[in-house]
C-alpha cells in the first residue's frame, strides 16, 4: 500500500490513522525511490476488504512562484552535469521507446521540437498544450494510456496526462518522473473523489520541479505527493493478490476527501 505522504522540509505529517480489515500484520519499508510503503498479509479469511487512511498534515510550501527555474526559458541542448547524470540516466529513458517518433512530432507541432528552444518553456509550451489540446476524462480501466494512444484519443486520464508529459520530457534529454498522490481542490473537499497523478522534472540547483497537465499549472500547496516513479505504472495506491475462487465478482469503492483545516 502506497498512502502514507512523502514528508521533507516542505511537508510534515502531524497525525496518521490506518484501519485495515480482516485482521492483518504490517510491516513498513523504504522502496528505492524512498516511498513508505505498507506491506499487509491478512491472517484471516474475509469476503470484504476495508482500508481507512486518515492523515493530517502540515503544507510549508507556497503557490508556484511565476519565476520559479522550471518555468524559465530552455536552453537547447539540454546537458546536466556528469556528478548528476549518472543519477538521473533512468529518468531520461522513455519507457514507452517505440513511441518516440510520434512523440517527437507531435513536439514539433507545439513548437519544442526546434534545435533550439531558446525562449520556450515546459509551463507554458508543453503543460499547458496538453491541458488545453486534450480532453479530461474519468478513467476506470487498470493502468496507464501510452502517450500516443492519449494522442489519438485527445484525451486521457490525469495518469495519462502525466505519462505524456514524462514521455515527452524524457524525449527532449530531461529527467522526469511520475507522481502519485492527492490534490486538495473543491472536487476533493466534497469527497468521492479518487487520487491524482503528475510529472516532475529536475533542474539542477533546482531539484525536482512539479508539472500537473491535468489543470495546466506548476504544482504548489494543492499537491500532496505520496509516491514516485520512473515508470507511470509501479506506483498503484493498492496493489496485491488474494488466494480464492477463480471467478469471483468484485466491487471497488474509492473515496478520497482533502480538506484545508485552518
Amino acid at each position: 500500500m502506497l498512502l502514507r505522504p512523502r514528508e521533507g522540509h516542505d511537508v510534515r505529517i502531524e497525525s496518521s490513522r490506518l484501519e485495515i480489515s480482516p485482521a492483518y500484520s504490517i510491516k513498513w519499508y523504504r522502496d528505492v525511490f524512498d516511498n513508505s510503503v505498507a506491506l499487509v498479509n491478512f491472517t484471516q479469511q474475509a469476503n470484504r476488504l476495508r482500508v481507512v487512511s486518515d492523515v493530517i498534515i502540515e503544507h510549508y510550501e507556497d503557490s508556484p512562484p511565476a519565476n520559479r527555474a522550471a518555468g524559465s526559458p530552455l536552453i537547447s541542448p539540454f546537458n546536466y552535469e556528469a556528478g548528476e547524470l549518472m543519477d538521473l540516466a533512468t529518468y531520461q529513458q522513455p519507457i514507452f521507446k517505440q513511441e518516440q517518433a510520434a512523440l517527437k512530432c507531435w513536439l514539433r507541432e507545439i513548437g519544442l521540437g526546434a534545435p533550439d528552444l531558446n525562449g520556450l518553456c515546459l509551463q507554458s509550451t508543453l503543460n499547458q498544450a496538453i491541458n488545453t489540446k486534450f480532453k479530461y476524462r474519468v478513467r476506470e480501466e487498470t493502468g496507464v494510456q501510452s502517450p500516443q494512444r492519449t494522442l489519438y484519443l485527445g484525451s486521457g486520464s490525469c495518469r495519462d496526462y502525466a505519462t505524456l508529459f514524462i514521455e515527452a520530457c524524457r524525449s527532449m534529454g530531461l529527467a522526469s518522473r511520475f507522481v502519485s498522490g492527492y490534490l486538495h481542490a473543491p472536487a476533493t473537499e466534497a469527497g468521492n473523489a479518487s487520487t491524482h497523478a503528475w510529472a516532475e522534472v529536475y533542474f539542477p540547483g533546482v531539484g525536482w520541479q512539479g508539472f500537473d497537465p491535468t489543470i495546466g499549472k506548476m504544482t504548489g500547496n494543492s499537491h500532496i505527493a505520496v509516491a514516485v516513479a520512473r515508470d507511470p505504472e509501479a506506483v498503484p495506491p493498492i496493489s496485491g493478490s488474494y488466494l480464492g475462487p477463480k471467478q469471483m465478482w468484485s466491487n471497488m469503492r474509492v473515496n478520497v476527501q482533502v480538506n484545508l483545516l485552518i
